[in-house]
């Protein structure tokens, strides 16, 4: 494995700012090496691969809507420097890998008793106690997985 270059995106707290999104790596099958010969990219843990926003800004999103606001209000409360449409499809999006996440979690931790009659809830109030000690389980949850959330 060679790094070859570095992926770089939008960063979504600043206008016309342009952050580090992770690293692009060859496999590498010149001489006698075994490689694939492909390349492929490595993204951080904080990045949402083919989204602006990132991990850390939409986990501020889901908590403000588990503690209960709307997302209209929970969009609003963090700012974000996206259209409410986008958070809209964000969340449908997170909506259609529920599955996924929730097998994964169940994985780490049997889920907790819920108040909340929605899955998508449900899965954020999981999310939170199996990741309870990260400053941010969304990027935990993309580190310890090794996959997307929003896939």
């Amino acid at each position: 494995m060679n790094r070859h270059s570095l992926l770089y995106g939008n960063d979504p707290e600043q206008s016309d700012g342009r952050c580090q999104r992770g690293q692009r790596v060859f496999c590498s099958n010149r001489g006698q090496r075994g490689g694939c010969g492909k390349t492929f990219s490595v993204f951080l843990a904080q990045v949402l691969p083919r989204h602006t926003i990132n991990a850390r800004l939409l986990w501020k999103v889901l908590s403000a809507w588990l503690a209960g606001a709307s997302l209209k209000a929970s969009h609003e409360e963090v700012r974000l420097p996206l259209a409410l449409e986008t958070l809209y499809h964000l969340v449908q999006r997170l909506r259609a890998r529920l599955d996924q996440v929730r097998a994964r979690l169940c994985r780490q931790r049997k889920a907790p008793d819920s108040p909340h009659e929605d899955p998508l809830l449900q899965t954020v109030e999981h999310l939170r106690q199996v990741f309870c000690a990260a400053l941010c389980p969304v990027s935990e949850f993309q580190f310890v997985f090794q996959r997307p959330l929003l896939g």
